[in-house]
């Protein structure tokens, strides 16, 4: 799933391609994909992208004030086409394409754009059309940026306060802090030195400090490393740079400790015995609805 790194790059990457471009057209394939019909994705075509702006793991283009927000969901990416002159018209049917973003030709006559692909079965992939980001019930609510500079200890403080969910979880909720998802979160408890299943309100104020480092110092080093990068090779850095997170079975690159898994109904978490729970493995409750 691309989480905020990884649309922070892409953010940056769409903002150096697309912003100043006009849109010639966006093709719908998989119809679920779109959320809204009013206004019409048919009212993007002849505006001019004036900006790109990440919410959480929401994309948005600024389209002279009418909003193309995206979520790539758990399996969705975006691919890059320096001329989609040539490329097949778009039908509905059982393949990755979802959507597809046609920008008018240049001096060239190349005609960028971008396409929207969503691997697997369940289709998550979402595009708004809106006058306003905060018309999307998902950016309505997030909670506060990692990377902002009002999210300080105190902050977090705040937010872990009182808690009784596990910290793993915690971290996940878009609604607690945008962003995070299950990689990151992985790595930032690794960085932490702690359980995922640690009970936020049990944190001590050292404890909140050592976490509050460990957050904003793993995604500003992942959104380093993206930098400048195409978006087809985000995914491979993403992998290249993760430390526990579906490295199960292989050591430990802190401690040599051998790294442990924990699956549940839909999704599973990695970490290190040694550096995060005192060297006892954690229980595989497969059926637990923590990460649900």
């Amino acid at each position: 799933m691309p989480e905020l790194p990884e649309v922070e790059s892409l953010t940056a990457f769409l903002g150096e391609r697309a912003v100043g471009r006009t849109i010639a057209g966006v093709d719908v394939v998989a119809f679920q994909a779109l959320k809204t019909f009013d206004p019409p994705v048919t009212a993007l075509g002849g505006l001019t992208v004036t900006g790109v702006s990440r919410h959480g793991k929401f994309l948005d283009l600024d389209c002279d004030g009418l909003h193309l927000v995206i979520h790539l969901a758990r399996a969705g990416w975006l691919r890059w086409r320096d001329d989609l002159s040539g490329a097949r018209p778009v039908r509905p049917g059982k393949g990755p394409l979802a959507v597809r973003v046609r920008l008018a030709p240049d001096a060239d006559g190349l005609a960028p754009g971008f396409e929207l692909t969503e691997a697997g079965t369940q289709k998550r992939l979402a595009v708004y059309v809106v006058k306003n980001p905060d018309e999307v019930p998902g950016v309505a609510a997030l909670g506060p940026d990692p990377l902002d500079e009002s999210f300080d200890v105190a902050a977090l403080k705040r937010i872990v306060g009182g808690n009784r969910t596990q910290i793993k979880g915690l971290l996940r909720d878009q609604k607690v802090v945008a962003g995070i998802g299950n990689a990151y979160s992985d790595e930032v408890l690794h960085a932490a030195k702690m359980s995922p299943f640690k009970v936020a309100a049990t944190l001590t104020d050292a404890q909140i400090a050592d976490l509050h480092d460990a957050i904003v110092t793993t995604l500003r080093e992942a959104v380093e490393r993206a930098r400048g990068l195409a978006a087809k090779d985000l995914k491979a850095e993403k992998k290249s740079g993760l430390r526990v997170h579906n490295r199960a079975g292989q050591p430990c690159d802190v401690c040599g400790d051998t790294i442990r898994e924990v699956s549940f109904a839909d999704s599973s978490l990695q970490y290190c015995p040694t550096c995060q729970t005192g060297g006892k493995p954690l229980a595989d409750r497969r059926m637990s609805k923590l990460l649900k």
